[in-house]
């Protein structure tokens, strides 16, 4: 059955797009700001905090950059007016990070600026290797700026990220702690940098976060992999960990049954909720994660209602 998944994410990247929509649809608000809102409503009223994102990553040009940061501050904008109890999440690689890491850091600054405006919280994903330092150099420019509106996302798969979080505790104090997603990391990288087998990388997971709860750091345990929340459990409980220092998250329509759990534990969570124009190519990214998908979009093409 393996092979066959994994065929068949080979095989619905050529699909027509209409077709991957049928399943993506579940994994991905829509397409616009007004379903985003929708959605978080929705999400906000089940229990859970939200976090905004518009779709898009890798562009090839720097006037790409420009629009990019123009949408994200009409959807801070249109956000904070809707009264959502959610923040934002923004890819670097998307404001130019790869062309000009100097714009970038201006695009994103704004953004951050923006949200700090309404003292709101802007998070910057992780993206594979060749980003890593760049986006922790960002990051540390823009917490120095402004200390309680930006947060970074950590991958427990890089042999690097324990170090890395040592290496970022000069910018952590108790009264804004600093503030992590962390989560197994989705890229394919090379065995030289990256754990590769389950059991390791779940293990550096908790490593992680028990290292972050020793400093005082807020983690939010990103994670649909019901061992590593049952392992936050106990850390939680080890160390007595107040529930206002901490958060879980997980993905727009993943692990909907786990997510209610967490919520009836009186935890708090924040979804992430993607939106925008360029779904496919996000849709074919978590194809590439978890190739059992495949075989949803083929069953949702025959069945109907």
């Amino acid at each position: 059955m393996m092979f066959i998944n994994q065929i068949l994410a080979g095989v619905v990247p050529y699909m027509p797009k209409n077709f991957v929509w049928i399943f993506s649809k579940r994994y991905i608000a829509g397409k616009t700001i007004q379903e985003a809102i929708d959605t978080s409503r929705k999400l906000n009223k089940e229990g859970a905090m939200v976090t905004i994102d518009l779709l898009g990553e890798f562009i090839t040009e720097l006037s790409q950059a420009e629009k990019n940061k123009n949408v994200y501050l009409d959807i801070i904008e249109t956000i904070e007016k809707s009264g959502i109890d959610g923040n934002y999440s923004l890819k670097p690689t998307m404001f130019g990070l790869l062309l000009d890491k100097d714009v970038a850091y201006q695009n994103i600054r704004e953004v951050v600026a923006k949200a700090a405006y309404h003292d709101n919280f802007v998070r910057i994903d992780m993206e594979d290797s060749q980003c890593v330092d760049l986006e922790i150099e960002m990051f540390r420019k823009l917490k120095a700026e402004f200390p309680k509106n930006v947060g970074l996302v950590l991958q427990a798969y890089l042999k690097r990220t324990k170090d890395d979080i040592t290496n970022m505790l000069n910018i952590h104090n108790e009264i804004v702690p600093i503030n992590y997603r962390l989560c197994k990391g989705i890229y394919v990288e090379p065995e030289k940098i990256a754990y590769k087998k389950y059991e390791e990388i779940n293990s550096h997971f908790l490593e992680d976060l028990e290292y972050m709860f020793q400093k005082g750091i807020y983690p939010a345990i990103a994670t649909h992999d019901k061992f590593l929340v049952e392992g936050a459990y106990k850390l939680i409980e080890k160390y007595k960990v107040p529930k206002n220092r901490f958060e879980f998250q997980m993905l727009y329509g993943v692990t909907p049954h786990l997510r209610k759990s967490i919520i009836e534990k009186g935890h708090r969570i924040r979804i992430y909720v993607p939106f925008g124009e360029q779904w496919f190519a996000y849709s074919t990214r978590r194809l590439k994660e978890n190739p059992a998908m495949a075989m949803e979009i083929v069953k949702a093409l025959f069945v109907r209602g």
